[in-house]
C-alpha cells in the first residue's frame, strides 16, 4: 500500500474567532493523500479552495481539526520547525510565480537550499541537476525579466522542486500562461507524478486543466460537496464528467 503523505482530520476554519461576524471558510474537511495521488480543487470563488491548500500546507493554521504531513502534526511544531519541515517537505507554485526580480534564476531556484542551510556545493548540483530536468540550463544567468512567462513558471516549478518534496502544492499555476505553456506545464506534473511518484494538490478553475488529475475535489461553501476519481475513464471521458459536475453546481444557482 502507498505511504500516507497527507491526513486532514475534520479540519475546520474560521476567521474573525471572537468577532461579532465570524466566516466559516472551511467546515468540518477530511482529506488523506498517499504518495502519488494528483488531487485537484476546483468551486466557485469564494468557496474556500485556496484555504482549503493553505491550511493542508502550512501556510495557515485550522481552528479545529488536525493536520498530518508524513506523520508530523503540524499544530504540534513550532514557528522554526514549520519552516524547516516547509522546506524538506514540501514545494509551493503559484499563479504569480513569486520570483525575486533582483536575483537571477539560479538564484531564485536556490531559495529553498539557502533558507534550509544547505552547502554551497549541495546548491550548485541541485540547482544543476533540475535546470536540465527542466530544460532551465541556458536561462540560469538571467534574470526574470528576461524571461517568458512559461520560462518563469518553469523556473518557479524548479524552485518548489529542487529540494526533492514529497507534496507539489499548487494554487492556479496556470492562471498567467497560455494555452501551449498550460499544456506544457501539466504534461510536466503528470509526468513527474506518474514516473517520480511525486503526489500534486492542485487548486484551478479550468476543466482542462483538471482532467491531468487523478482526483477532483468539488468545493461548495467551504465543505467537499461532491468528488470524482478518473479510474479507468480516458482523459477525455474524465474531462466530461468534471465539466458535468461545474456545469450542475452552477445551474443549482437558477433554481428558485
Amino acid at each position: 500500500m502507498s505511504k500516507e503523505i497527507l491526513n486532514a482530520d475534520h479540519v475546520t476554519k474560521i476567521y474573525g474567532v471572537g468577532t461579532k461576524n465570524p466566516v466559516t471558510a472551511l467546515n468540518d474537511v477530511s482529506l488523506k493523500m498517499y504518495e502519488g495521488d494528483f488531487i485537484c480543487v476546483m468551486g466557485p470563488s469564494g468557496s474556500g479552495k485556496s484555504t482549503f491548500i493553505n491550511n493542508l500546507s502550512t501556510i495557515d493554521v485550522p481552528t479545529k481539526g488536525h493536520v498530518y504531513i508524513n506523520g508530523k502534526e503540524v499544530r504540534k511544531m513550532g514557528e522554526n520547525e514549520v519552516g524547516k519541515f516547509r522546506y524538506e517537505n514540501l514545494g509551493f507554485i503559484f499563479q504569480e510565480f513569486n520570483l525575486l526580480d533582483s536575483l537571477t534564476m539560479s538564484e531564485n531556484i536556490a531559495v529553498p537550499l539557502t533558507l534550509a542551510s544547505k552547502s554551497i556545493d549541495e546548491i550548485k548540483q541541485r540547482v544543476q541537476n533540475i535546470a536540465e530536468k527542466l530544460e532551465l540550463v541556458h536561462l540560469l544567468d538571467k534574470y526574470p525579466g528576461e524571461c517568458s512567462g512559461g520560462q518563469r513558471q518553469r523556473a518557479a516549478i524548479a524552485r518548489a522542486l529542487v529540494t526533492n518534496p514529497k507534496l507539489i502544492v499548487a494554487d492556479e499555476p496556470t492562471g498567467n500562461l497560455d494555452s501551449k505553456n498550460s499544456h506544457d506545464l501539466l504534461s510536466l506534473f503528470k509526468n513527474l507524478n506518474e514516473k517520480d511518484g511525486v503526489s500534486i494538490l492542485m487548486v484551478t478553475h479550468d476543466s482542462m486543466i483538471a482532467s491531468y488529475s487523478q482526483k477532483l475535489l468539488y468545493i461548495k461553501d467551504g465543505q467537499i460537496e461532491e468528488t470524482v476519481e478518473r479510474g479507468e475513464l480516458s482523459q477525455t471521458d474524465y474531462f466530461h464528467q468534471i465539466v458535468d459536475v461545474n456545469a450542475s453546481e452552477s445551474q443549482k444557482l437558477f433554481v428558485d
